[in-house]
């Protein structure tokens, strides 16, 4: 009979042992909370031969400026100097964009709101018409938004 006695309490101490060992994969994947999705956003791009860049977002998530990066390329090349978001002053683009591109702004970029910049004729490759001209609105090295106009 102290074969049967064993049995039960043998078989409760293992299952209170698999409970907690079941418990603690539940808590672990609780704890478990995914980084937060990259934002997108709808962007318009307009651009002209003198290198004016027009930006209107017209859609999707609330932008943190501050952590835009955005890569602009000629017929598949791209330019010498890229835009700093937010600037005033950088090399390769006139002083003064407008919008939350502008370091005096607001950092976030939201729906209905524009930002413009011009280019330095220092900037290579220069833009004509005919060009196709991609910008790509980066966050964190995740794209959030590709636009591509033919100048």
């Amino acid at each position: 009979m102290s074969r049967r006695g064993t049995s039960p309490v043998l078989g409760v101490v293992l299952l209170c042992l698999l409970t907690v060992v079941s418990a603690g994969f539940v808590g672990a994947s609780l704890l478990h909370v995914p980084p937060d999705p990259t934002p997108q956003a709808v962007l318009d791009v307009q651009v002209d031969a003198a290198g004016e860049f027009t930006l209107v977002h017209r859609g999707g998530d609330t932008l943190s400026v501050r952590a835009l990066s955005i890569q602009i390329l000629v017929n598949g090349t791209p330019l010498t100097h890229q835009p700093p978001v937010p600037f005033f002053a950088a090399p390769g683009f006139e002083s003064g964009p407008t919008g939350p591109f502008n370091v005096a702004s607001n950092t976030a970029w939201s729906a209905g709101e524009q930002a413009t910049f011009t280019l330095a004729a220092t900037n290579r490759p220069a833009i004509a018409p005919g060009d196709v001209v991609t910008v790509r609105v980066t966050s964190e090295n995740a794209t959030v938004a590709v636009a591509e106009v033919v100048v």
